[in-house]
């Protein structure tokens, strides 16, 4: 959980900052881009969960 709550905090600074300098923000500006990370990640797991039950 405290991962977490880390990177939330280090994405506020993020967003502070960038916004502060004028900068656009380096997120995905809609759900869909959310959306293909949330992808990304439950891809990996996925690999991983095959990989260790098919292959140990």
């Amino acid at each position: 959980m405290s991962e977490v709550l880390l990177a939330i905090a280090a994405g506020v600074i993020v967003g502070f900052l960038f916004s502060a300098v004028k900068l656009p923000l380096p997120a995905p500006p809609v759900i869909s881009g959310i959306m293909g990370i949330v992808g990304i990640y439950l891809g990996g797991m996925a690999y991983q969960t095959i990989a260790e039950r098919f292959f140990s």
